[in-house]
């Protein structure tokens, strides 16, 4: 099982929050619309990990001390084991630059209230519109056999992480 981080940016739109997510180009999840993320590297923490896949995947800068963890999330794929992973999740709204596509990631803003969770994995319906208001979320989950619908999911309330 390894590690990821992602980022949700978050500015202010007409119609209230947006929230930067992307085109997955490559990789596990390729076609979903994701946030910008990815596997820590070395003695990274998740934190580290989050800015600089961030800056990676969509040339935007932000400061580990910018960025709110909102999730903590276990995914198993008993089908897929290759595809487990702990992921932690964070929430930023101070940060540089402008979004700009990569290998990895096309990048598009949308409003908070209206997700594209259809094109997303499925998993995020049940803890993504909460996590983006702030609301620390730790669960586990776990996929089917068709790696795309959540056969598990068990959430259990916890504080967030200092």
């Amino acid at each position: 099982m390894f590690e990821v981080a992602v980022t949700y940016l978050l500015r202010p739109g007409t119609d209230g929050d947006e929230v930067l997510l992307g085109r997955k180009l490559t990789g596990i999840g390729s076609g979903r619309v994701v946030g910008p993320g990815g596997k820590l590297e070395g003695e990274e923490t998740a934190a580290e990990a989050a800015a600089r896949e961030v800056l990676e995947e969509v040339g935007v800068s932000v400061a580990v001390a910018a960025l709110t963890p909102v999730a903590r999330l276990v995914y198993t794929f008993p089908h897929r084991p290759e595809w487990s992973q702990t992921s932690t999740a964070f929430l930023a709204r101070d940060w540089r630059g402008e979004p700009v596509p990569s290998r990895e990631l096309e990048p598009a803003w949308f409003p908070v209230g209206r997700l594209p969770l259809g094109e997303m994995w499925d998993d995020a319906r049940l803890w993504l519109p909460r996590a983006l208001t702030g609301e620390f979320v730790q669960a586990s989950c776990s996929y089917a056999a068709d790696n795309t619908t959540v056969a598990e999911w068990d959430e259990r309330e916890q504080p967030s992480p200092a």
